[in-house]
């Protein structure tokens, strides 16, 4: 339980507001870069949730942090510091304001996004049976984001041990509650049949108890809970910008519980005022003496552990199906480490999942094998606090067009995790997902949407085909990855078998990297054209090989990438070196595609030397579902007469 409220809590708290004065004074002067959010009239909030919490558990923060900060560390320099863009700051000054991460504490300036990576975390915690809960802190405008909501479905469901504190300070930014929120706050966990409690930052010794109440019902029960903190704050959302009317504000000023005890206890408040303002003016004296990091040392995303490093390898035929392998992964990596998730929506036995890749897992390892709502928001992030927190998930989502739902969680959180919080953590999350057409599933269930994922920051992409055994790829992830991954397959790949590919004029090998290339070269001619691939389409490729050279006259090679994302050019520039011609093939639209990337790079490297660059990808539309219209604007039955059509131009 908390100790008794008591003077001690308004040195505190006054520390907390002295501090996010002194930052709107170094901004004013130029000493610090951005913006600085603060959460004076808010402290006690701070110190009475913190005041229960143990060591171990966590705090998941906001935009507003710094109170929820100093409550959890009290590391006042490294706070100071960071925000000031320091060396010694808690981040080294790269993730300032919104981003710190320390002695539990994390957080983050995306609304909403905060909420079910907290819970992956906390059910993690469950999963671990350590005891330890999750909090975090939310403010009312955050309830307008639809991921809150699928996050509190999930928490109730799965019984997770976080606290969800709403700090509502009666404004989004600078609207008002009543012209942005509708129903009633309360209304909306009870909902989920989450428990609830309500106080506010005006009585805090009531508020200290009920803080103390509703942590200890989250640990003892091992479920959700939702406190609702009323609370104004005194200073502007963000540096400057306040337009409230000033009458308002004096009046919340003269409830506030600072001060308040000013005018009862004036002495005490200038002794309290007098500590606070030495210690925070040393902190700022030191921080004025280091040195901002004068660069960033990037680790994460290189190609160095994916080179080749012997001679190349014969594809051996596995007499497996793709589906059948990647369900193979799964079963052995879980029988050896408990830390394996799987994740998604119907994955669950008998059904196991859309493409039955999961067929079987859940009778085997029922702890390991997470069922969820159709909430890919919510179980992306879920997915990346299990990683923040030591777990390995590999999340499902059932087809590749709903990867766009996950999309904040991908971009804005997992792959900047470790860099903004100076690489103090990892967040080893894979996501996978089917992509691609001929199938007939129509315009929001056939689109290959590869382009949109490539290129994120510290996330690598990877596509299965069915030259290499996608064991073989899932392992080396599972050994080797300690950053976000995205792991693309295809639907009618699913049904192929690994490595059952013949034709007499071609030799297929694989390079000997962790993640292979496949070249396909002819036996006994010199080859005249290199076409690049990848994926699913991969195997269509592969079977017009012949039907190319009948429609061309040219003898192709073939080159097919299994890491898209970033791409290794080397193998490419070394084959088009020797043809001058590059044709890249992709199921997905042509646009600001993948092969756009590729043949840019290989312009930019061998210039006038290239004879012919050309591409190869669907036309710019929705995937029909009937038949016909399907493989007129898939390119995946016409690559041959396509690659003839870019020759005669």
């Amino acid at each position: 339980m908390s100790q008794k409220f008591s003077e001690e809590h308004y040195e505190r708290a006054l520390l907390i507001r002295r501090t996010e004065d002194t930052f709107l004074d170094l901004f004013n002067q130029g000493k610090m870069n951005g913006t600085v959010h603060t959460c004076s009239g808010q402290e006690f909030s701070a110190l009475a949730f913190t005041e229960t919490l143990s060591s171990d558990d966590f705090i998941f923060s906001n935009h507003r942090c710094h109170g929820h900060y100093l409550a959890k560390t009290g590391d006042l320099s490294g706070l100071i510091a960071e925000l000031m863009g320091k060396e010694s700051g808690t981040c080294g000054g790269i993730g300032s304001s919104q981003h710190l991460c320390n002695k539990n504490f994390y957080s983050n300036g995306i609304q909403g996004g905060i909420l079910p990576v907290s819970a992956g975390m906390a059910l993690s915690y469950k999963l671990d049976g350590n005891g330890h809960i999750g909090l975090v802190f939310i403010g009312d405008g955050t309830l307008g984001e639809g991921v809150v909501y699928e996050t509190m479905n999930l928490a109730s469901l799965l019984n997770i041990p976080l606290l969800i504190v709403c700090e509502n300070n009666q404004y989004a930014q600078s609207t008002k509650i009543e012209n942005n929120l509708a129903g009633s706050i309360l209304a909306r966990p009870q909902a989920f049949g989450i428990k609830t409690f309500h106080s506010n930052t005006w009585d805090p010794e009531e508020l200290f108890l009920n803080a103390a109440e509703s942590i200890e019902y989250v640990r003892e029960e091992c479920k959700p809970a939702f406190h609702l903190v009323d609370t104004y704050r005194l200073n502007h959302h963000s540096k400057s910008d306040d337009n409230r009317d000033q009458d308002e504000v004096d009046q919340f000023a003269m409830k506030d519980p600072l001060n308040r005890f000013k005018a009862d206890n004036p002495e005490s408040f200038e002794a309290f005022q007098n500590k606070a303002n030495r210690l925070i003016d040393a902190a700022v004296k030191d921080a004025e003496k280091e040195n901002e990091l004068s660069g960033i040392d990037y680790v994460g995303l290189g190609l160095q552990e994916n080179k080749s490093s012997g001679p190349s390898l014969i594809i051996e035929n596995l007499k497996e199906r793709v589906v059948s392998r990647i369900n193979a992964f799964f079963d052995e990596g879980m029988d050896k480490d408990k830390n394996i998730l799987f994740l998604g929506e119907d994955i669950l036995s008998p059904y196991g999942g859309a493409f039955k890749v999961s067929q079987g897992l859940s009778d085997k390892f029922p702890k390991n094998v997470i069922s969820t709502p159709i909430s890919e928001g919510a179980i992306a992030g879920i997915s990346n606090g299990l990683a923040l927190a030591g777990k390995r998930p590999f999340l499902e989502i059932m087809f590749g067009d709903f990867m766009t739902l996950c999309f904040d969680q991908i971009v804005n959180h997992a792959s900047k995790f470790h860099h903004m919080y100076n690489k103090k953590i990892n967040c080893p999350v894979v996501f996978r997902t089917p992509m691609g057409g001929g199938r007939g599933y129509g315009p929001t269930h056939s689109q290959t949407l590869d382009k949109y994922l490539v290129g994120i920051d510290n996330v690598k992409v990877f596509a299965i085909n069915s030259f290499i055994d996608p064991y073989f790829i899932y392992e080396n992830i599972y050994l080797h990855e300690r950053h976000p991954v995205i792991v693309i397959e295809n639907k009618v790949d699913y049904g192929r078998f690994v490595g059952d590919k013949k034709n007499n004029f071609y030799e297929l090998t694989k390079s000997d990297a962790i993640y292979p290339h496949v070249s396909c070269v002819p036996k006994s001619a010199k080859a005249d054209i290199t076409l690049v691939t990848y994926g699913g389409i991969s195997s269509d490729v592969f079977s017009q090989l012949d039907e190319v050279f009948l429609e061309t006259e040219l003898i192709p090679e073939m080159i097919v990438l299994s890491q898209i994302s970033p791409i290794d050019i080397h193998p490419i520039l070394k084959s088009v070196s020797l043809t001058k011609r590059i044709i890249f093939i992709e199921e997905g639209g042509k646009d600001f595609g993948i092969g756009a990337e590729v043949i840019s790079r290989v312009a930019e490297e061998l210039g006038p030397e290239i004879l012919l660059c050309g591409r190869i990808a669907a036309l710019p539309m929705p995937i029909p579902s009937a038949r016909e219209t399907e493989e007129y604007v898939l390119p995946n039955t016409k690559i041959a007469k396509e690659i003839a059509t870019i020759l005669k131009t």
